[in-house]
């Protein structure tokens, strides 16, 4: 019930957040700088308005602060930071989408700054977590139903690869309207569900209201557009799903409910790995989504 309620909270303030920020950054001509590489017909949507994530970001942190209050009574603070590990990946990707709209280009930060910020973000979160004690090293093996535990210093770099490969995945998925968002709703319920199993009801909030937020803002980035997530959003979902996945030792059910991210990042390595050794293109374009459009799917 009180997934439901955050989720139904989150939904509503992020409907009135999306109302009132669009036209803000219209007018601050915050707009979107299309990639010369994509597809021709992605020209038209120059201009529309990004760093939208802002919507479900601030919706989502709201209603995971308000509805998980008797967790934080109690001493349970890992709904808080995965909050605000999200909040820091969504800082990064703020930045990014602000240097693109301030220098109007489509880059914004390099690959460079991206990865070492969120290498030591994800290092600061893992160690956050050791310290506090809410972490264990135990790789769980889905399907087998099996569980061990391994060297800190293995599952540190496991852990960090998971969350920046998470992160940046989502990002890659983030290229035409509704698919990152559509596609993390599901992903969100089922961390709703599995924070329930494990009894871990301040995880329970902050899944629920991220769930919510996203559906609401899915109403502005349906196709056409209204607004972009930007990296601002992208990155702060990337994170949010890498911080769940590691607290509940989910890191590897990541290949099956978030398995559009998978093919997404595996198009892009697959692309490269064939235009550098046998110079040839496997895919019309990646990531895979651009594929599709290109088979007018």
């Amino acid at each position: 019930m009180q997934a439901i309620i955050v989720a139904v909270c989150s939904f509503v303030l992020a409907v009135v957040f999306g109302k009132l920020l669009i036209p803000v950054l219209r007018a601050l001509k915050a707009g979107q700088s299309i990639r010369e590489i994509g597809p021709s017909w992605h020209n038209s949507k120059a201009g529309t308005p990004t760093m939208g994530g802002l919507v479900f970001i601030a919706a989502a942190a709201l209603c995971t602060i308000a509805g998980g209050w008797r967790s934080m009574l109690a001493g349970n603070l890992t709904h808080l930071y995965v909050l605000a590990f999200a909040l820091v990946f969504g800082v990064i990707g703020f930045l990014d989408d602000f240097m693109k709209v301030k220098y109007k280009r489509n880059l914004g930060l390099t690959a460079i700054q991206k990865l070492a910020l969120q290498l030591a973000a994800a290092g600061a979160y893992l160690a956050l977590l050791r310290w506090n004690g809410d972490l264990t090293c135990d790789l769980y093996i889905p399907f087998w139903n099996v569980s061990f535990e391994i060297n800190w210093i293995v599952y540190l770099i496991f852990a960090m690869f998971v969350i920046v490969g998470c992160v940046n995945a989502v990002n890659l998925t983030d290229g035409i309207d509704g698919l990152a968002t559509g596609v993390t709703i599901p992903v969100m319920i089922f961390y709703v569900a599995v924070s329930a199993w494990y009894g871990k009801s301040d995880l329970v909030t902050v899944s629920a209201a991220m769930a919510g937020g996203l559906s609401a803002f899915l109403i502005y980035n349906f196709h056409p557009a209204k607004v972009f997530m930007g990296d601002t959003g992208s990155l702060a979902l990337g994170g949010a799903l890498g911080a769940a996945a590691v607290i509940t030792h989910t890191e590897l059910f990541l290949l099956v409910i978030g398995f559009v991210y998978v093919l997404e990042a595996l198009s892009v390595i697959i692309q490269v790995f064939s235009f550098h050794v046998f110079h040839r293109r496997v895919f019309k374009m990646s990531p895979l989504h651009h594929h599709f459009e290109l088979c007018n799917w």
